[in-house]
């Protein structure tokens, strides 16, 4: 059995129309992101992974007949970076402060639950407006930061 990740209000919802899978390295563990079907196994990914390292917002992949993500095709230039709160002294309202000070940067965002957010950061500037916010709460305790893609691949 398979246990899946989703998206419960991906960014780019009003875009989508399919749901394709992505294999996690843990066995049995997958992750399942919003997409705008753009030939018949080519998408374009409408939301910010969880746990995928390398895909972003916006990029273009490629999938195999079940679906399922094979490769990332076109690059978007978006970057992921990734707030954990599992043993943050930090409250739900403080939690949601923090989101907050992310948007405001540019970042958009999405729970994965209360302790896992995503963040896209459209361009570099965004990205580092994101990371120095991260930064200095993970150097307050508050939270484990990290980057989930950049452009050009090789996060994680």
């Amino acid at each position: 059995m398979t246990q899946d990740a989703v998206h419960p209000e991906p960014v780019w919802r009003e875009r989508s129309d399919f749901i394709i899978g992505a294999p996690l390295p843990e066995p049995g563990r997958s992750e399942q992101l919003w997409a705008r079907r753009l030939g018949e196994h080519r998408f374009e990914v409408c939301c910010v992974p969880f746990f995928l390292y390398d895909v972003a917002l916006g990029d273009v992949v490629t999938t195999d007949a079940a679906y399922d993500l094979v490769e990332v095709r076109v690059r978007s230039g978006r970057s992921v970076l990734r707030a954990w709160f599992g043993e943050s002294p930090l409250g739900r309202a403080e939690r949601d402060a923090v989101a907050a000070d992310l948007a405001a940067a540019g970042g958009l965002l999405e729970w994965s639950s209360p302790n896992l957010l995503a963040v896209d950061a459209a361009d570099a500037a965004v990205a580092d407006a994101v990371t120095a916010r991260l930064t200095a709460r993970e150097d307050r305790g508050h939270l484990v930061f990290e980057v989930g893609s950049r452009p050009g691949g090789s996060s994680g």
